[in-house]
Protein backbone atom coordinates (compact mmCIF):
# COMPACT_ATOMS: atom_id res chain seq x y z
CA UNK A 1 0.00 0.00 0.00
CA UNK A 2 2.87 2.34 0.80
CA UNK A 3 4.28 1.91 -2.69
CA UNK A 4 0.89 2.75 -4.24
CA UNK A 5 0.71 6.00 -2.28
CA UNK A 6 4.33 6.92 -3.00
CA UNK A 7 4.13 6.21 -6.73
CA UNK A 8 0.89 8.20 -7.03
CA UNK A 9 2.51 11.19 -5.31
CA UNK A 10 5.71 10.79 -7.34
CA UNK A 11 3.73 10.68 -10.58
CA UNK A 12 2.13 14.04 -9.77
CA UNK A 13 5.40 15.59 -8.54
CA UNK A 14 7.16 14.48 -11.70
CA UNK A 15 4.75 16.56 -13.79
CA UNK A 16 5.93 19.65 -11.92
CA UNK A 17 9.57 18.66 -12.37
CA UNK A 18 8.77 18.65 -16.10
CA UNK A 19 8.39 22.44 -16.01
CA UNK A 20 12.17 22.75 -15.66
CA UNK A 21 14.01 23.91 -18.78
CA UNK A 22 16.29 20.88 -18.95
CA UNK A 23 14.80 17.43 -19.47
CA UNK A 24 18.00 15.71 -18.41
CA UNK A 25 17.08 15.95 -14.72
CA UNK A 26 13.89 13.93 -15.23
CA UNK A 27 15.43 10.48 -15.54
CA UNK A 28 17.56 10.71 -12.36
CA UNK A 29 14.52 12.02 -10.46
CA UNK A 30 12.26 9.18 -11.64
CA UNK A 31 14.97 6.59 -10.94
CA UNK A 32 15.17 7.99 -7.41
CA UNK A 33 11.38 7.81 -7.09
CA UNK A 34 11.40 4.16 -8.15
CA UNK A 35 14.28 3.30 -5.81
CA UNK A 36 12.33 4.78 -2.89
CA UNK A 37 9.22 2.84 -3.94
CA UNK A 38 11.27 -0.38 -4.14
CA UNK A 39 12.63 0.10 -0.62
CA UNK A 40 9.12 0.82 0.68
CA UNK A 41 7.88 -2.34 -1.02
CA UNK A 42 10.60 -4.55 0.44
CA UNK A 43 9.90 -3.20 3.94
CA UNK A 44 6.50 -4.92 3.71
CA UNK A 45 8.17 -8.35 3.41
CA UNK A 46 6.79 -10.73 6.07
CA UNK A 47 4.50 -7.91 7.21
CA UNK A 48 1.00 -8.91 5.97
CA UNK A 49 -1.57 -6.13 6.26
CA UNK A 50 -4.99 -5.29 4.85
CA UNK A 51 -6.44 -1.92 3.88
CA UNK A 52 -9.85 -0.37 3.13
CA UNK A 53 -11.93 -3.13 4.74
CA UNK A 54 -9.64 -5.78 3.22
CA UNK A 55 -10.15 -4.57 -0.34
CA UNK A 56 -6.34 -4.49 -0.65
CA UNK A 57 -3.82 -6.63 1.18
CA UNK A 58 -0.05 -6.97 1.18
CA UNK A 59 1.65 -10.32 1.67
CA UNK A 60 4.82 -11.91 0.33
CA UNK A 61 3.04 -12.79 -2.93
CA UNK A 62 2.12 -9.17 -3.66
CA UNK A 63 5.45 -7.81 -2.39
CA UNK A 64 7.40 -10.20 -4.63
CA UNK A 65 5.51 -9.32 -7.80
CA UNK A 66 5.51 -5.61 -6.96
CA UNK A 67 9.29 -5.74 -6.57
CA UNK A 68 9.65 -7.46 -9.96
CA UNK A 69 7.55 -4.75 -11.62
CA UNK A 70 9.42 -1.87 -9.96
CA UNK A 71 12.83 -3.39 -10.76
CA UNK A 72 11.75 -3.96 -14.36
CA UNK A 73 10.73 -0.31 -14.69
CA UNK A 74 14.06 0.77 -13.18
CA UNK A 75 15.91 -1.30 -15.78
CA UNK A 76 13.81 0.01 -18.69
CA UNK A 77 14.19 3.74 -18.01
CA UNK A 78 17.90 4.07 -19.00
CA UNK A 79 16.92 3.21 -22.58
CA UNK A 80 14.66 6.27 -22.77
CA UNK A 81 17.55 8.74 -22.73
CA UNK A 82 16.96 9.68 -26.38
CA UNK A 83 13.74 11.42 -25.37
CA UNK A 84 15.75 13.81 -23.16
CA UNK A 85 17.36 15.37 -26.24
CA UNK A 86 14.19 15.38 -28.33
CA UNK A 87 12.43 18.72 -28.03
CA UNK A 88 9.13 17.23 -29.22
CA UNK A 89 9.07 14.48 -26.60
CA UNK A 90 6.85 15.06 -23.56
CA UNK A 91 9.23 13.23 -21.26
CA UNK A 92 7.66 14.26 -17.94
CA UNK A 93 4.27 13.05 -19.11
CA UNK A 94 5.73 9.76 -20.36
CA UNK A 95 7.42 9.05 -17.04
CA UNK A 96 4.35 10.02 -15.01
CA UNK A 97 2.19 7.72 -17.11
CA UNK A 98 4.64 4.89 -16.41
CA UNK A 99 4.43 5.61 -12.67
CA UNK A 100 0.63 5.70 -12.76
CA UNK A 101 0.59 2.51 -14.82
CA UNK A 102 2.78 0.91 -12.18
CA UNK A 103 0.23 1.92 -9.54
CA UNK A 104 -2.41 0.02 -11.52
CA UNK A 105 -0.12 -2.99 -11.77
CA UNK A 106 0.45 -3.03 -8.01
CA UNK A 107 -3.30 -2.88 -7.41
CA UNK A 108 -3.65 -5.91 -9.67
CA UNK A 109 -1.41 -8.00 -7.39
CA UNK A 110 -2.70 -6.67 -4.04
CA UNK A 111 -6.46 -6.83 -4.65
CA UNK A 112 -8.85 -8.85 -2.49
CA UNK A 113 -11.94 -7.38 -4.13
CA UNK A 114 -12.87 -7.70 -7.81
CA UNK A 115 -13.64 -3.99 -8.03
CA UNK A 116 -10.03 -3.19 -7.09
CA UNK A 117 -8.84 -5.65 -9.73
CA UNK A 118 -10.98 -3.89 -12.33
CA UNK A 119 -9.73 -0.49 -11.20
CA UNK A 120 -6.11 -1.63 -11.37
CA UNK A 121 -6.57 -3.04 -14.87
CA UNK A 122 -8.07 0.23 -16.06
CA UNK A 123 -5.39 2.45 -14.51
CA UNK A 124 -2.66 0.38 -16.14
CA UNK A 125 -4.45 0.00 -19.47
CA UNK A 126 -5.37 3.67 -19.99
CA UNK A 127 -1.75 4.69 -19.40
CA UNK A 128 -0.58 2.14 -21.95
CA UNK A 129 -3.17 3.24 -24.56
CA UNK A 130 -1.60 6.72 -24.42
CA UNK A 131 2.02 5.54 -24.42
CA UNK A 132 1.39 3.22 -27.37
CA UNK A 133 0.55 6.29 -29.47
CA UNK A 134 3.20 8.58 -27.99
CA UNK A 135 5.15 8.76 -31.27
CA UNK A 136 2.50 10.99 -32.82
CA UNK A 137 4.36 11.47 -36.12
CA UNK A 138 4.52 7.72 -36.75
CA UNK A 139 1.44 6.23 -38.40
CA UNK A 140 2.25 2.80 -36.93
CA UNK A 141 2.24 4.27 -33.42
CA UNK A 142 -1.13 5.92 -34.05
CA UNK A 143 -2.46 2.62 -35.38
CA UNK A 144 -1.10 0.73 -32.37
CA UNK A 145 -2.78 3.12 -29.94
CA UNK A 146 -6.11 2.94 -31.72
CA UNK A 147 -6.10 -0.87 -31.98
CA UNK A 148 -5.05 -1.28 -28.37
CA UNK A 149 -7.65 1.21 -27.16
CA UNK A 150 -10.57 -0.24 -29.14
CA UNK A 151 -9.83 -3.87 -28.35
CA UNK A 152 -8.87 -3.10 -24.76
CA UNK A 153 -12.10 -1.20 -24.20
CA UNK A 154 -14.10 -4.07 -25.67
CA UNK A 155 -12.47 -6.64 -23.40
CA UNK A 156 -12.79 -4.30 -20.42
CA UNK A 157 -16.55 -4.47 -20.98
CA UNK A 158 -16.33 -8.26 -21.02
CA UNK A 159 -14.48 -8.28 -17.68
CA UNK A 160 -17.01 -5.91 -16.14
CA UNK A 161 -19.94 -7.99 -17.38
CA UNK A 162 -18.26 -11.09 -15.93
CA UNK A 163 -17.80 -9.36 -12.57
CA UNK A 164 -21.49 -8.40 -12.61
CA UNK A 165 -22.50 -12.01 -13.24
CA UNK A 166 -20.22 -13.23 -10.45
CA UNK A 167 -21.81 -10.74 -8.09
CA UNK A 168 -25.23 -11.91 -9.17
CA UNK A 169 -24.28 -15.53 -8.49
CA UNK A 170 -22.44 -15.03 -5.20
CA UNK A 171 -23.61 -11.68 -3.84
CA UNK A 172 -20.00 -10.70 -3.20
CA UNK A 173 -16.95 -9.03 -4.71
CA UNK A 174 -14.43 -10.34 -2.18
CA UNK A 175 -12.32 -13.33 -3.23
CA UNK A 176 -12.92 -15.20 0.03
CA UNK A 177 -16.70 -14.80 -0.23
CA UNK A 178 -16.69 -15.85 -3.88
CA UNK A 179 -14.57 -18.89 -2.98
CA UNK A 180 -17.07 -19.93 -0.30
CA UNK A 181 -20.01 -19.54 -2.70
CA UNK A 182 -18.17 -21.39 -5.47
CA UNK A 183 -17.36 -24.29 -3.13
CA UNK A 184 -21.06 -24.69 -2.32
CA UNK A 185 -22.00 -24.48 -6.02
CA UNK A 186 -25.71 -23.84 -5.65
CA UNK A 187 -27.38 -25.51 -8.70
CA UNK A 188 -29.63 -22.48 -9.16
CA UNK A 189 -26.73 -20.03 -9.54
CA UNK A 190 -24.01 -22.35 -10.89
CA UNK A 191 -24.58 -21.43 -14.59
CA UNK A 192 -24.40 -17.72 -13.70
CA UNK A 193 -21.19 -18.21 -11.73
CA UNK A 194 -19.48 -20.26 -14.43
CA UNK A 195 -20.50 -17.79 -17.15
CA UNK A 196 -19.15 -14.91 -15.09
CA UNK A 197 -15.91 -16.80 -14.52
CA UNK A 198 -15.60 -17.49 -18.25
CA UNK A 199 -16.06 -13.83 -19.15
CA UNK A 200 -13.51 -12.65 -16.58
CA UNK A 201 -11.11 -15.35 -17.77
CA UNK A 202 -11.50 -14.17 -21.38
CA UNK A 203 -10.85 -10.55 -20.42
CA UNK A 204 -7.76 -11.31 -18.35
CA UNK A 205 -6.26 -13.58 -21.04
CA UNK A 206 -6.57 -10.66 -23.45
CA UNK A 207 -4.60 -8.46 -21.06
CA UNK A 208 -1.70 -10.94 -20.91
CA UNK A 209 -1.77 -11.58 -24.68
CA UNK A 210 -2.83 -15.23 -24.53
CA UNK A 211 -4.39 -16.98 -27.53
CA UNK A 212 -6.96 -16.83 -29.02
CA UNK A 213 -7.18 -13.22 -27.80
CA UNK A 214 -3.67 -12.33 -28.92
CA UNK A 215 -4.31 -10.71 -32.31
CA UNK A 216 -3.60 -7.20 -31.07
CA UNK A 217 -0.14 -8.07 -29.73
CA UNK A 218 2.10 -8.09 -32.87
CA UNK A 219 0.65 -4.89 -34.36
CA UNK A 220 0.61 -3.00 -31.06
CA UNK A 221 4.14 -4.09 -30.13
CA UNK A 222 5.41 -3.14 -33.59
CA UNK A 223 3.90 0.35 -33.58
CA UNK A 224 4.58 1.27 -29.95
CA UNK A 225 7.94 3.01 -29.27
CA UNK A 226 10.42 0.32 -28.24
CA UNK A 227 10.93 1.59 -24.68
CA UNK A 228 7.23 1.33 -23.96
CA UNK A 229 6.98 -1.99 -25.80
CA UNK A 230 9.51 -3.45 -23.38
CA UNK A 231 7.43 -2.13 -20.47
CA UNK A 232 4.28 -3.58 -21.99
CA UNK A 233 5.95 -6.93 -22.55
CA UNK A 234 7.30 -7.23 -19.02
CA UNK A 235 5.56 -5.14 -16.36
CA UNK A 236 2.07 -5.38 -17.86
CA UNK A 237 2.42 -9.13 -18.42
CA UNK A 238 3.78 -9.70 -14.91
CA UNK A 239 0.85 -7.82 -13.36
CA UNK A 240 -1.65 -9.66 -15.54
CA UNK A 241 -0.38 -13.18 -14.87
CA UNK A 242 -0.05 -12.53 -11.11
CA UNK A 243 -3.61 -11.18 -10.97
CA UNK A 244 -4.82 -14.17 -13.01
CA UNK A 245 -3.09 -16.67 -10.74
CA UNK A 246 -4.42 -15.00 -7.60
CA UNK A 247 -7.97 -14.93 -8.98
CA UNK A 248 -8.06 -18.60 -9.93
CA UNK A 249 -6.29 -19.90 -6.82
CA UNK A 250 -7.99 -17.72 -4.20
CA UNK A 251 -11.53 -17.49 -5.57
CA UNK A 252 -12.09 -20.47 -7.84
CA UNK A 253 -9.94 -23.25 -6.44
CA UNK A 254 -13.13 -25.01 -5.36
CA UNK A 255 -14.39 -25.31 -8.95
CA UNK A 256 -11.01 -26.32 -10.37
CA UNK A 257 -12.48 -29.19 -12.37
CA UNK A 258 -14.92 -26.86 -14.16
CA UNK A 259 -12.41 -24.31 -15.47
CA UNK A 260 -9.34 -26.52 -15.76
CA UNK A 261 -10.07 -27.82 -19.32
CA UNK A 262 -10.59 -24.26 -20.60
CA UNK A 263 -7.35 -22.96 -19.08
CA UNK A 264 -5.38 -25.96 -20.39
CA UNK A 265 -6.80 -25.46 -23.89
CA UNK A 266 -5.85 -21.75 -23.81
CA UNK A 267 -2.37 -22.65 -22.53
CA UNK A 268 -1.69 -25.15 -25.32
CA UNK A 269 -3.13 -22.83 -27.97
CA UNK A 270 -1.01 -19.95 -26.69
CA UNK A 271 2.17 -22.05 -26.76
CA UNK A 272 1.54 -23.28 -30.29
CA UNK A 273 0.43 -19.98 -31.83
CA UNK A 274 3.13 -17.96 -30.06
CA UNK A 275 6.01 -20.18 -31.15
CA UNK A 276 4.79 -21.03 -34.65
CA UNK A 277 3.89 -17.39 -35.28
CA UNK A 278 7.36 -16.23 -34.23
CA UNK A 279 9.00 -18.56 -36.76
CA UNK A 280 7.33 -16.75 -39.66
CA UNK A 281 8.52 -13.25 -38.68
CA UNK A 282 11.30 -11.28 -40.36
CA UNK A 283 10.96 -8.34 -37.97
CA UNK A 284 12.72 -8.91 -34.65
CA UNK A 285 10.19 -6.68 -32.90
CA UNK A 286 7.27 -8.75 -34.17
CA UNK A 287 9.19 -11.91 -33.29
CA UNK A 288 9.52 -10.65 -29.70
CA UNK A 289 5.78 -9.95 -29.75
CA UNK A 290 5.01 -13.56 -30.63
CA UNK A 291 7.68 -14.61 -28.14
CA UNK A 292 5.74 -12.65 -25.51
CA UNK A 293 2.62 -14.61 -26.45
CA UNK A 294 4.45 -17.91 -26.07
CA UNK A 295 5.84 -16.93 -22.67
CA UNK A 296 2.31 -16.11 -21.55
CA UNK A 297 1.61 -19.77 -22.34
CA UNK A 298 4.54 -20.95 -20.23
CA UNK A 299 3.40 -18.76 -17.34
CA UNK A 300 -0.13 -20.13 -17.61
CA UNK A 301 1.23 -23.61 -16.91
CA UNK A 302 1.36 -22.47 -13.28
CA UNK A 303 -2.42 -22.00 -13.38
CA UNK A 304 -2.89 -25.70 -14.04
CA UNK A 305 -0.90 -26.76 -10.98
CA UNK A 306 -1.76 -25.09 -7.69
CA UNK A 307 0.80 -26.48 -5.27
CA UNK A 308 3.62 -25.32 -3.02
CA UNK A 309 5.95 -24.78 -6.00
CA UNK A 310 3.62 -22.80 -8.25
CA UNK A 311 3.92 -19.33 -6.70
CA UNK A 312 7.71 -19.46 -6.49
CA UNK A 313 7.92 -20.81 -10.04
CA UNK A 314 5.77 -18.05 -11.51
CA UNK A 315 7.65 -15.33 -9.61
CA UNK A 316 11.07 -16.66 -10.66
CA UNK A 317 9.96 -17.06 -14.28
CA UNK A 318 8.49 -13.55 -14.35
CA UNK A 319 11.79 -12.06 -13.18
CA UNK A 320 13.91 -14.16 -15.55
CA UNK A 321 11.65 -13.36 -18.49
CA UNK A 322 11.55 -9.64 -17.65
CA UNK A 323 15.34 -9.32 -17.38
CA UNK A 324 16.01 -11.13 -20.67
CA UNK A 325 13.25 -9.28 -22.53
CA UNK A 326 14.41 -5.85 -21.35
CA UNK A 327 17.94 -6.69 -22.51
CA UNK A 328 16.63 -7.81 -25.92
CA UNK A 329 14.50 -4.70 -26.41
CA UNK A 330 17.36 -2.49 -25.18
CA UNK A 331 19.72 -3.81 -27.85
CA UNK A 332 16.95 -3.74 -30.44
CA UNK A 333 16.29 -0.07 -29.73
CA UNK A 334 19.90 0.95 -30.39
CA UNK A 335 20.20 -1.18 -33.52
CA UNK A 336 16.85 -0.06 -34.95
CA UNK A 337 17.56 3.62 -34.25
CA UNK A 338 20.99 3.44 -35.89
CA UNK A 339 20.14 1.23 -38.87
CA UNK A 340 16.51 2.29 -39.37
CA UNK A 341 15.30 -1.30 -39.36
CA UNK A 342 14.16 -3.87 -36.83
CA UNK A 343 14.53 -6.88 -39.13
CA UNK A 344 17.00 -9.70 -38.57
CA UNK A 345 19.25 -8.30 -41.31
CA UNK A 346 19.84 -5.17 -39.22
CA UNK A 347 21.79 -7.38 -36.79
CA UNK A 348 24.14 -8.76 -39.45
CA UNK A 349 27.73 -8.57 -38.24
CA UNK A 350 26.84 -6.92 -34.93
CA UNK A 351 29.32 -9.23 -33.21
CA UNK A 352 32.11 -7.47 -35.14
CA UNK A 353 30.92 -3.87 -34.93
CA UNK A 354 29.52 -3.96 -31.37
CA UNK A 355 30.71 -7.04 -29.43
CA UNK A 356 29.02 -5.89 -26.21
CA UNK A 357 25.59 -5.41 -27.79
CA UNK A 358 25.92 -8.75 -29.57
CA UNK A 359 26.91 -10.51 -26.33
CA UNK A 360 24.00 -8.99 -24.41
CA UNK A 361 21.55 -10.01 -27.15
CA UNK A 362 23.04 -13.51 -27.21
CA UNK A 363 22.55 -13.98 -23.47
CA UNK A 364 19.00 -12.61 -23.74
CA UNK A 365 18.12 -14.98 -26.60
CA UNK A 366 19.63 -17.96 -24.78
CA UNK A 367 17.62 -17.15 -21.65
CA UNK A 368 14.37 -16.72 -23.57
CA UNK A 369 15.06 -20.04 -25.29
CA UNK A 370 15.61 -21.73 -21.92
CA UNK A 371 19.24 -22.74 -22.46
CA UNK A 372 21.14 -23.89 -19.30
CA UNK A 373 23.21 -21.43 -17.26
CA UNK A 374 20.60 -18.72 -17.82
CA UNK A 375 17.63 -17.67 -15.73
CA UNK A 376 15.21 -18.77 -18.42
CA UNK A 377 16.31 -22.39 -18.09
CA UNK A 378 15.53 -22.62 -14.40
CA UNK A 379 12.35 -20.59 -14.88
CA UNK A 380 10.99 -23.26 -17.21
CA UNK A 381 12.37 -26.04 -15.04
CA UNK A 382 10.51 -24.74 -11.97
CA UNK A 383 7.26 -24.33 -13.93
CA UNK A 384 7.55 -27.81 -15.42
CA UNK A 385 8.34 -29.28 -12.01
CA UNK A 386 5.20 -27.72 -10.54
CA UNK A 387 3.09 -29.10 -13.41
CA UNK A 388 4.74 -32.53 -13.12
CA UNK A 389 3.73 -32.70 -9.47
CA UNK A 390 0.11 -32.50 -10.69
CA UNK A 391 0.69 -35.27 -13.23
CA UNK A 392 0.54 -32.91 -16.24
CA UNK A 393 3.12 -34.90 -18.22
CA UNK A 394 1.49 -34.40 -21.61
CA UNK A 395 1.34 -30.62 -21.10
CA UNK A 396 5.05 -30.57 -20.27
CA UNK A 397 5.77 -32.55 -23.45
CA UNK A 398 3.90 -29.92 -25.49
CA UNK A 399 5.77 -27.11 -23.75
CA UNK A 400 9.14 -28.78 -24.34
CA UNK A 401 8.36 -29.32 -28.03
CA UNK A 402 7.38 -25.67 -28.38
CA UNK A 403 10.59 -24.67 -26.57
CA UNK A 404 12.49 -26.58 -29.27
CA UNK A 405 10.67 -24.53 -31.90
CA UNK A 406 11.66 -21.39 -30.00
CA UNK A 407 15.34 -22.28 -30.30
CA UNK A 408 15.03 -21.83 -34.07
CA UNK A 409 13.86 -18.22 -34.10
CA UNK A 410 15.97 -17.13 -31.12
CA UNK A 411 19.12 -18.55 -32.71
CA UNK A 412 18.35 -16.72 -35.98
CA UNK A 413 19.42 -13.53 -34.21
CA UNK A 414 22.65 -15.08 -32.94
CA UNK A 415 23.47 -16.44 -36.40
CA UNK A 416 22.89 -13.01 -37.95
CA UNK A 417 25.18 -11.31 -35.43
CA UNK A 418 28.11 -13.72 -35.69
CA UNK A 419 27.82 -15.49 -39.05
CA UNK A 420 26.78 -12.68 -41.40
CA UNK A 421 28.86 -9.91 -42.90
CA UNK A 422 28.62 -6.55 -41.16
CA UNK A 423 26.23 -4.13 -42.82
CA UNK A 424 26.75 -1.06 -40.67
CA UNK A 425 29.18 0.91 -38.56
CA UNK A 426 29.72 0.83 -34.83
CA UNK A 427 26.69 1.91 -32.76
CA UNK A 428 27.28 4.43 -29.97
CA UNK A 429 25.78 3.47 -26.61
CA UNK A 430 25.69 5.90 -23.68
CA UNK A 431 27.37 4.87 -20.39
CA UNK A 432 24.15 4.48 -18.36
CA UNK A 433 22.61 2.15 -20.96
CA UNK A 434 25.88 0.20 -21.15
CA UNK A 435 25.90 -0.26 -17.38
CA UNK A 436 22.26 -1.37 -17.48
CA UNK A 437 22.91 -3.90 -20.25
CA UNK A 438 25.85 -5.37 -18.33
CA UNK A 439 23.71 -5.54 -15.17
CA UNK A 440 20.99 -7.40 -17.09
CA UNK A 441 23.51 -9.95 -18.33
CA UNK A 442 24.95 -10.45 -14.86
CA UNK A 443 21.48 -10.90 -13.37
CA UNK A 444 20.48 -13.39 -16.09
CA UNK A 445 23.61 -15.47 -15.60
CA UNK A 446 23.34 -15.24 -11.82
CA UNK A 447 19.81 -16.62 -11.96
CA UNK A 448 21.10 -19.47 -14.13
CA UNK A 449 24.11 -20.32 -11.98
CA UNK A 450 22.76 -19.82 -8.45
CA UNK A 451 18.97 -19.90 -8.83
CA UNK A 452 18.59 -20.60 -5.13
CA UNK A 453 19.21 -16.91 -4.44
CA UNK A 454 15.93 -16.04 -6.18
CA UNK A 455 13.73 -19.11 -5.68
CA UNK A 456 11.77 -20.28 -2.63
CA UNK A 457 11.02 -16.71 -1.56
CA UNK A 458 7.24 -16.98 -1.18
Amino acid sequence: MTSIILLSIFGILNLFVGFMKSKRVLMPVVLLFLAVALVATLLDWNQPQSYFSNMLSTDNFSVGFTAVMVVSTLLILPFSRRYAINENANLAEYYSLLLFSLVGGIMMVTYENLLVLFLGIEIMSISMYILAGSDKRNILSNEASMKYFLMGSFFTGIILFGVALLYGATGAFYLTDIAAAAARMDPATAPLLLMGLLLVLVGVTFKIGAAPFHFWTPDVYEGTPTVFTSYMSTVVKTAGIAAFYKLMSAAFGGVYEQWFPTVVAITVLTLVIGNIGAVAQNSLKRMLAYSSISHAGYLMIALTSFNDRSENAILFYSLAYAVATIAAFGVLKYVADERSSDEYTAFNGLGKTNPLLAFVMTVAMLSLAGIPLTGGFFGKLFLFSAALEQGMVWLIVVAVLMSAVGIYYYFRVIIAMYMRDAEGTRIAVDPLATFTLISLVVLTVLMGVVPGLFSNLL
